[in-house]
């Protein structure tokens, strides 16, 4: 029988009784024979309470010295909640043990924070599903070749746990949270927003990026290029929840009646998504003919912070003039990597944070320009300005005041409701698939 890997979220595990819930889930998949690897993230708000205790101790200091400190702190969370769970399953009949990051092999590379998993060299975790027993692995982190403790960003216990799937060539990755699914929009902003049966990952990728923060972006697209099939499931109700398919491919083929049905205008909207950890980056320099994008695009990169909605000034224009969203919490990292462009060039750099983003999600949207127009025009009724404006073939993001993000997306959801209907090659794709 395939190894399942089960990843449970912070608030599937935030009080006793959910963690003596989840061990005795997962203690009665192992008794059914399923060989089972459990991936575990903090509990609750552990990882902000440690990040708020890291600003009173540093005085909100951030340096490279400072983020090593940070991830070995914050690994902690993680660590705790394994031998937890652990010792919960083990309750219930099933001998399990916990493993750090680095006992399971997952080995990473890159700047404190913001980690990226190179291998997984799972031995261990084999031998110990070839005793009977369940792996409980911390998510969120791995080690570097220094031999140090790294994190993986925010929502990276899904990238561990894809990335252990992948290397166990598990054919599906249960991802628990407290939804039931993907829906059309977040459900505690639009209470009618309806659960999603399957998705196309290069759908979720984007819905990912562009805030949906039920599953890691960067989670997504491993499980595409590995080709491992993830299940978000809510940890409460234990329902079928929704499958991130690796490709459409794996869609079945339509009868020749039903592709006419759909043809062209089925299906091409899947979400409306918001993001509120977004800030605006406008840098300006007085040297108007230095081209300071060739400078700032390689800083940014190296500090791998992902940059989204990008304008810049035209090489007729007398000043420099560049903008960029980023996510709200790379601010600093921003300044950081920024600094010696901006000193040497006498640039200045400005942060906007009181913003927010949001986004309609779908297929083939630049082939169908109406949906953009209809979204701005719609925000526009609503007395919601819009300002930066940005669309591709999968989203349709615009930049507005933050305080007006939540009405933005109730107004959305609202225009667009007719269109957001399952596509049916995606009600028919989960069908034989496993839901318990």
């Amino acid at each position: 029988m395939e190894v399942v890997v089960q990843k449970y979220g912070g608030s599937s595990l935030s009080t006793f009784a959910k963690v003596l819930a989840a061990g005795e889930h997962a203690a009665a998949a192992r008794l059914a024979g399923v060989p089972l690897i459990i991936v575990v993230s903090a509990r609750g708000d552990a990882t902000d309470d440690l990040l708020r205790t890291v600003d009173e101790v540093s005085g909100q200091i951030r340096s490279p010295e400072v983020g090593r400190e940070i991830d070995q702190l914050l690994a902690t969370g993680e660590c705790a909640s394994a031998a937890l769970l652990a010792l919960a399953i083990g309750r219930f009949g099933v001998p399990a043990m916990s493993l750090t990051a680095s006992q399971a092999g997952i080995l990473a590379t890159g700047h404190p924070g913001s980690g990226v998993i190179t291998e997984v060299r799972a031995e261990r975790v084999r031998q110990l599903l070839a005793a009977g027993r369940v792996p409980v692995v911390t998510g969120f982190q791995g080690l570097t070749p220094q031999g140090d403790i790294i994190t993986l960003g925010r929502g990276g216990s899904d990238t561990t746990a894809v990335a252990m799937a992948a290397a166990m060539a598990a054919s599906t990755c249960e991802i628990y949270t407290d939804v039931d699914g993907v829906f059309t929009a977040d459900p505690r902003v639009v209470p009618d927003a309806f659960r999603l049966p399957a998705v196309d990952s290069g759908i979720m990728a984007e819905m990912a990026f562009a805030g949906a923060r039920v599953l890691h972006a960067r989670a997504v697209e491993l499980a595409a290029i590995r080709g491992v099939r993830i299940q978000v499931r809510s940890s409460l109700t234990r329902g079928p929840g929704t499958f991130i398919l690796p490709t459409r491919s794996s869609f079945p083929a339509m009868s020749e009646a039903e592709g006419e049905s759909m043809l062209e205008h089925d299906g091409a909207l899947s979400a409306i998504v918001h993001d509120l950890d977004v800030a605006r980056v406008l840098v300006h320099s007085r040297y108007g003919r230095t081209d300071l994008a060739a400078e700032l695009m390689p800083a940014l990169a190296d500090m791998t912070i992902p940059i989204d909605m990008v304008a810049r000034s035209g090489p007729a224009e007398e000043e420099f003039r560049m903008g960029f969203t980023i996510r709200r919490g790379d601010a600093d990292l921003v300044r950081t990597a920024l600094a010696d462009v901006m000193a040497r060039c006498g640039a200045s750099v400005r942060v906007d944070d009181d913003l927010g983003k949001v986004s309609v999600i779908g297929m083939g949207l630049l082939s169908r320009p109406e949906y953009a127009s209809r979204m701005i025009a719609a925000l526009a009724a609503e007395g919601i300005t819009t300002s930066w404006i940005s669309t591709s073939q999968l989203r349709a993001s615009a930049i507005i005041a933050r305080h007006r993000v939540i009405r933005a997306v109730e107004v959305l959801h609202h225009e667009f409701a007719a269109e957001l209907a399952v596509p049916w090659p995606a009600s028919r794709a989960i069908s034989g698939m496993r839901a318990d």
